[in-house]
This record gives structure tokens, C-alpha cells and sequence, in this order.
């Protein structure tokens, strides 16, 4: 009877590290996610004149235009607005890579969010939907 107790014992303790696992890493990501929640990306282009910061999901939440703007084209000030979001959501996924990797290790579950979010941000320049 002795072995089936002990066994009984292991059994039930290994139960009971498993619950407060799961318990931990509820925690753990409930936590990621209110971090992500806040997370922002910003951006300057190289001559200082487009400043841009994207929100969590990569949607821009700001834009700042030096005046120096005005003397240039207006489609050259466009592309400069567009390769400066695109910094920014690479400063997002960077920022996103280091919450996740910090807060649920190398696991699959953090190369998730991580891929997930990449596929959101960093569209693939040659697509159909980036030339719209």
C-alpha cells in the first residue's frame, strides 16, 4: 500500500506545480498584455523632419512636420511620412519583441505574439495592399 500512497502523493504534487504554473503564466500575460497595451513607436527620418509615433496596433497617433517641409515636393514629403511609420512599427516590434521575450521567456508562446505582430506591422513592401 505504501507505493501507491507515495505514488498517490507524487501524483497529487505534481498536480498542484502544474495549477500554480498555469496560474503564474496567467499572470504573466495578463501582465504582457496591459504592457503591450501602452507600448508606442516613434521614429525620426534622417534629415529631421518627419516625426512619427504609431499606437500599439501600428496605427499613427502622431505626425510632426518641420516647416522645412514646404520647400520640398509634396509626393517627397509623402514618402518620407510613409518610410518614418514604417521605422516606427519596426520601434513597436522591437519594443513588443522585448515584453514578450521578457515576460514568457523563448518560448513558443512569446515567438507567437512576436510573429503575430510582425505580420501586422512590417508589411512586405512589393504587396498589393502597400502599393494602395
Amino acid at each position: 500500500m505504501w507505493a501507491d500512497d507515495a505514488a498517490l502523493d507524487a501524483a497529487e504534487r505534481r498536480l498542484d506545480e502544474w495549477e500554480s504554473s498555469l496560474a503564474e503564466r496567467a499572470e504573466r500575460a495578463k501582465t504582457l498584455s496591459a504592457t503591450m497595451r501602452d507600448l508606442t513607436g516613434t521614429a525620426r527620418n534622417a534629415d529631421r523632419t518627419v516625426d512619427v509615433t504609431v499606437d500599439s496596433a501600428g496605427l499613427l497617433i502622431d505626425l510632426r512636420l518641420d516647416e522645412r517641409t514646404r520647400q520640398q515636393p509634396a509626393a517627397h514629403t509623402a514618402r518620407q511620412i510613409l518610410e518614418t511609420t514604417t521605422a516606427a512599427r519596426v520601434d513597436l516590434l522591437r519594443q513588443v519583441s522585448d515584453a514578450a521575450t521578457q515576460s514568457l521567456g523563448d518560448d513558443a508562446s512569446a515567438q507567437a505574439i512576436i510573429d503575430s505582430y510582425r505580420t501586422r506591422l512590417i508589411h512586405d513592401q512589393g504587396s498589393d495592399d502597400a502599393r494602395r
